[in-house]
């Protein structure tokens, strides 16, 4: 309080005693009792007035003791268990927080980690992968602004995230890891990784990499096999030293069906391995059917029918049929695409079928062409033709964006041949994909153009393309990149695309310990997303026909599903939406994969090398005191008693105001108690 508030205190004092006394004894021979309760109380009030207007600021210090923080963070994972060490590291846990002294100089924080880190002390041992990393960068990020130490209780064994051993702490966070498992190396040989797609393409082959460990210092000689089912589809022997402990076997294998293909990778146990569990492992791929059926259609033979058939099955997965108008047996529903050549009238009959079943199809005109008959289709385009032919060189449009195709040199192919005529274009129905020149004029008419929107269509205006896949091969010595082209427009114009108002989204297979997560988009009448409605999901298990239900909660701009780790086998479920009659079933797999039970030893390495990196000792259980009395005798750990001060103005002191009333209240009863009012 400085020396003015205190002068003001003073003569508001002087001011109130003032005031009082002029006003009750000021004058008067004889002073009664009354006089002076009136004096007092009057006083009071007049002071407590000028007092608040003041409002002097009072200073108050408050001291505490700030205790450092020591972090107890456990390992939760499965592999505790697996190593048969959950009891160990339990009883390291309570000697730790229940010494006496540890809890006099310490903060004492429990917390568990796998692959998310959990503030809750109590350990089960459930979780399906470490994070080891993960664990150590949220718990000091939590503690950042204090003096923390972080007892470190884990087997070192991570299954995901970054390294641990390169993690870094900060200046005031120092790491004590404890090792907790078996240490000694033993012989053991174990499946590390396994690489392959999640898709393969029917009747192809797809490649497999697999990564082999070895631990131990004889050599060792056994049998890597692949089986499907109970068949084994691949075998080889493998031989390890202690100077040869990975190899990486390659192999492609076939897919020869559609579905989801389960696989059991293995290789042979030494007779006195420890841990068998690491010497297998399951793998899934879908086998998905890309092949496309297309059906050239033209009234005559044209060199560029052979061309474009030539072309499209350049991709193995696809074939193209050649046939012509007066073909009697033509079955549109048997291809997926239905490529018409230089149209007229006489096509009136198929063209009507495409159009009234919604079949994908692509036009090519050229000097034969009927453009009248063409006109009157409505498709989006028409042309006031002549019966003068025109060349029309392609020029490449670099924003077309429904899918991606490269430049493959448009400027230097030759022409097309066309009837001559304008031509008048709808651009809200029809992506361009090369325009036209005309005499050396971009006339910014489309030469080529894909439909935005299902059924697909498109539209070729000119004929001689095979004079473009020619140019192709004598400028590249390969058709590659042409036919690359064309099978981009084939690709986008087969596909057959449906709005549903209710779509699904899952995996085919989910590994066990992964979280089967399955996503849904439902959308009213006008096709806008809503995220009002109730959606439930189904789910049951094939082989035990055991089911439960759930609600699908809103996440953003879909509907989710967080199954958690279902139990390995084969799942059927139904979504549906409660309001209405509208629903959809799916299926996929849970395939039975442990990285925990991966695990023979404890990671001892990896702790020494983590322990280097943060200059501190790696704590083997039998050394707890040690750690103890470290903790205890370390500066940079001693509690620190820390002071406060608190400046509070005299005017949040609300008690005052009602001393304030109080005290008027009383002199206004006692004049009323006197009859003076």
């Amino acid at each position: 309080m400085t020396i003015f508030t205190i002068v003001y205190i003073t003569l508001a004092l002087i001011a109130a005693l003032g005031f009082a006394f002029f006003q009750y004894l000021f004058g008067k021979q004889h002073w009664q009792r009354k006089d002076y309760v009136f004096f007092g109380l009057r006083t009071l009030s007049v002071f407590l007035v000028l007092l608040l207007l003041i409002n002097p600021k009072i200073t108050s210090t408050e001291y505490e003791i700030e205790k450092p923080e020591l972090v107890i963070l456990a390992d939760n994972s499965q592999s505790i268990t697996y190593l048969e060490e959950k009891g160990k590291l339990e009883n390291l846990s309570n000697r730790l927080s229940e010494n006496t002294e540890i809890n006099q100089n310490f903060e004492v924080n429990h917390i568990s980690f796998g692959e998310e880190l959990s503030l809750e002390d109590s350990l089960d041992f459930s979780a399906g992968q470490t994070n080891i990393y993960r664990a150590l960068s949220e718990t000091q990020e939590i503690f950042s602004g204090k003096q923390s130490a972080i007892v470190l209780l884990t087997d070192g064994n991570q299954s995901l995230g970054r390294d641990f051993r390169y993690f870094k702490s900060k200046e005031n966070t120092r790491i004590f890891p404890i090792v907790i498992g078996d240490t000694i190396t033993y012989k053991d040989l174990s499946i590390e990784r396994i690489n392959s797609n999640r898709y393969a393409f029917l009747n192809n082959r797809f490649p497999v990499e697999v990564f082999l460990n070895y631990s131990g210092q004889e050599p060792v000689e056994s049998n890597f096999r692949i089986k499907s089912g109970n068949s084994i589809i691949f075998s080889t022997n493998v031989e390890f030293t202690k100077d040869v402990r990975s190899q990486i076997i390659k192999t492609d294998l076939p897919a020869n069906s559609l579905g989801v293909k389960s696989f059991r990778v293995e290789i042979e146990a030494l007779p006195d391995e420890k841990n068998n569990v690491n010497n297998q492992q399951n793998f899934a791929i879908e086998v998905i059917d890309e092949r496309t059926s297309v059906l050239i259609l033209s009234e005559n033979p044209h060199p560029d029918l052979g061309a474009i058939k030539k072309s499209v099955e350049s991709n193995q997965q696809r074939v193209a049929d050649i046939k012509y108008l007066d073909n009697k047996n033509l079955q549109f529903k048997d291809y997926q695409l239905i490529i018409i050549n230089q149209p007229n009238r006489r096509f009136k009959s198929v063209i009507d079928e495409i159009l009234g079943e919604n079949y994908n199809y692509l036009i090519l005109t050229g000097s034969q062409t009927d453009w009248n008959y063409l006109n009157s289709l409505g498709l989006g385009y028409t042309r006031s033709a002549t019966s003068q032919p025109q060349e029309i060189f392609p020029v490449y449009n670099p924003t077309f964006s429904s899918f991606q195709f490269e430049d493959i040199g448009f400027d230097d192919f030759p022409p097309l041949v066309d009837k001559f005529g304008p031509l008048e274009f709808d651009n809200s129905i029809f992506g361009v994909m090369l325009y036209q020149e005309l005499q050396g004029v971009k006339t910014g008419e489309p030469l080529l153009g894909v439909s935005k929107n299902s059924p697909k269509s498109g539209f070729l205006l000119g004929e001689n393309i095979w004079r473009w896949r020619a140019k192709s091969y004598l400028d590249n010595k390969s058709f590659e990149e042409f036919d690359d082209f064309f099978g981009k427009l084939v690709q986008n114009l087969s596909s057959k695309r449906s709005r549903d108002r209710l779509t699904i989204e899952n995996e085919n297979f989910y590994y066990a310990n992964q979280n089967v997560i399955i996503t849904a988009q439902y959308f009213d009448e006008n096709y806008q997303f809503d995220a009002g409605e109730n959606l439930k999901i189904t789910v049951t298990n094939k082989e035990s026909e055991e089911s439960f239900t759930s609600d699908l909660v809103v996440k953003n701009n879909f509907y989710q599903f967080d199954g958690g780790d279902l139990p390995p086998g084969n799942y059927a479920f139904t979504i549906s939406v409660l309001d209405s009659n509208i629903s959809k079933s799916g299926s996929f797999e849970v395939i039975d994969y442990n990285t925990e039970q991966q695990f023979v030893s404890a990671n001892l390495e990896g702790l020494k090398a983590f322990s280097e990196n943060n200059a501190t000792s790696l704590i083997y259980p039998d050394r707890l005191e040690d750690l103890i009395s470290s903790l205890l005798n370390d500066d940079k750990f001693r509690p620190v008693q820390k002071s406060r001060q608190k400046n509070v103005p005299l005017i949040d002191w609300y008690y005052l105001l009602f001393i304030l009333i109080i005290i008027l209240a009383a002199e206004w009863f006692y004049r009323k108690y006197l009859g003076l009012i």
